[in-house]
């Protein structure tokens, strides 16, 4: 079920991205964005779907901050693979968006898309000013400094760090690297409906962790066709790790008690719950 309606939703959200930039112009900027909006396994967007389902949200509401977190997210892919962030030349199997074009090409590219992403939360079929302002305001915290690019920062600084990360530091790097628009994206569903979102950030935020230490395992374990990216250049690098802090085998058991404190903070919403669940259990099943 879970896996259907994965694919389902991330066809739906390809569909609203071909819907949204068929009309702008034909500039190398916007074909980037094109090519960077395109695969994925759109777990961010499913999130949004499937948390507005648990809430009877209308998915042509939903669609809208679906399609706006998965722009969102593109534009961090795009910006995190240029030479002066992670220096990665393959994405989702293929060149990178500086690769195929250029560097301001790229950088551009992934602007438009941020400011994409809050375009598409506010548009009117998306709910009341007051849901789509909450929207906004919520996403703004969870992609800033206090979320997605503070983590990046504490990446970025960790580099040239004279002590080593420890757990504490790695959890919190990746809390806002990763798991802040994993939050944003669970709790949406109770935004659009105006209910309490902290059961679904209980989720979220173990999900998050679960999904950086499922990636830092496939990054050791992972085969890099699937992945569609370079794989083990952490280690390469000497960047401390869940896998590197804890051990494999530690870094495993964690991720797995992880999904199962994400499923128990939807225990509330009973059967309606179970596909969120399901998601939790990919995340640490999943080979690329």
């Amino acid at each position: 079920m879970f896996r259907e309606r994965l694919a389902q939703d991330a066809a739906r959200i390809q569909g609203q991205f071909d819907l949204v930039l068929r009309d702008l112009d034909d500039l190398n900027v916007t074909r980037a964005m094109g090519y960077a909006t395109q695969g994925g396994k759109r777990l961010r967007g499913f999130l949004v779907l499937e948390s507005a389902r648990l809430h009877a949200i209308d998915e042509a509401r939903a669609i809208w901050p679906a399609t706006g977190i998965e722009a969102l997210h593109a534009y961090s892919l795009v910006h995190d693979d240029l030479p002066c962030m992670d220096d990665d030349d393959l994405r989702r199997g293929r060149p990178t968006v500086h690769m195929k074009w250029d560097e301001g090409t790229a950088l551009l590219a992934g602007d438009a898309l941020q400011a994409l992403a809050f375009e598409l939360c506010t548009r009117t079929e998306v709910g009341t000013a007051e849901i789509r302002a909450h929207l906004a305001l919520t996403l703004a915290t969870a992609s800033g400094a206090q979320g997605m690019v503070l983590g990046q920062a504490l990446d970025v600084a960790a580099e040239t760090a004279l002590d080593p990360l420890n757990l504490s530091d790695i959890t919190r790097l990746q809390s806002g690297k990763t798991g802040a628009l994993i939050e944003w994206s669970a709790c949406a569903g109770a935004r659009l409906a105006e209910d309490d979102p902290e059961p679904l950030r209980q989720y979220a935020q173990a999900l998050g962790l679960a999904f950086q230490i499922a990636d830092d395992i496939l990054d050791i374990e992972g085969d890099s066709e699937k992945a569609g990216k370079r794989l083990q250049k952490d280690a390469a690098a000497g960047k401390a790790t869940f896998v590197s802090l804890l051990g494999l085998e530690a870094a495993k058991t964690r991720a797995t008690d992880l999904v199962d404190q994400a499923c128990a903070a939807l225990d509330g919403y009973g059967p309606k719950a179970e596909t969120l669940k399901d998601a939790a259990r990919f995340v640490i099943a999943r080979d690329s």
